[in-house]
């Protein structure tokens, strides 16, 4: 049977370095963002790119979920989730039947690097309220992995989760080749220019970070969920 990997993090995060490790495994498939159509459809929210990613992807969730659950040839199915992609009164039932994970960053840096990128950002755009909302639906033992601890150990974190999915971890998991791929989504010329230049996970470093007044509001908004999941994380 196919283990069927969903990974939820929030944006600036990283959630695409990991997705890269996991393709690294020769006997895993992955997906990226499959949501983001529906949910750029649902909210009319203006994104970069956004007509071409509605047009590359389901815009109803229902038909989503249904991908996530077909028949694939890979020993793992490995899904990328932007917890943000939530959408409120989405029906969540459907999550617990996949190996879920949740990757959590610190809001201030979160935003901070979100804000690179575009404008503004609310606390709906970071994805640690959407998680928090996650945590009622799965299981108490679901992995929290905080993005600075991960850095501080990728391999160890990798090995911890392989174990927990019961399957064999491989050194493949820790290095990639540097440039694009065919799995990424068409936004990824926007977001994924960072990590199409890596071959491996970043070490982590302490970031001096300034944000204003708004930004840092924020930035505090979200702090109350990060602290729950934070105190949830896995320590190695």
């Amino acid at each position: 049977m196919t283990v069927r990997v969903a990974m939820w993090s929030g944006p600036r995060n990283i959630s695409t370095a990991m997705m890269r490790a996991w393709e690294n495994r020769p006997d895993t498939v992955v997906v990226d963002e499959p949501l983001y159509a529906a949910y750029l459809a649902a909210t009319g929210i203006d994104h970069p790119g956004r007509d071409e990613v509605i047009a590359s992807q389901p815009t109803d969730w229902h038909e989503v979920v249904r991908s996530l659950n077909a028949p694939v040839e890979a020993e793992v199915h490995y899904a990328k989730h932007m917890t943000h992609h939530l959408l409120p009164g989405m029906d969540l039932d459907w999550v617990p039947a996949f190996r879920n994970v949740l990757l959590v960053r610190d809001p201030v840096e979160v935003v901070a690097s979100y804000v690179r990128s575009r404008e503004s950002c609310e606390p709906e755009d970071i994805g640690l309220l959407q998680q928090a909302r996650l945590l009622e639906v799965l299981p108490s033992d679901t992995p929290v992995v905080d993005a600075g601890d991960f850095l501080r150990d990728p391999e160890g974190h990798l090995r911890w989760l392989c174990d927990w999915l019961a399957i064999d971890f491989t050194e493949r998991m820790l290095t990639w080749p540097a440039g694009p791929r065919d799995s990424d989504g068409v936004w990824a010329p926007h977001w994924y220019a960072a990590v199409e230049a890596s071959t491996g996970f970043e070490p982590w470093r302490a970031r001096s970070v300034e944000l204003d007044d708004h930004d840092a509001a924020v930035a505090e908004a979200c702090r109350p969920a990060y602290d729950l999941l934070h105190a949830r994380r896995l320590r190695l």
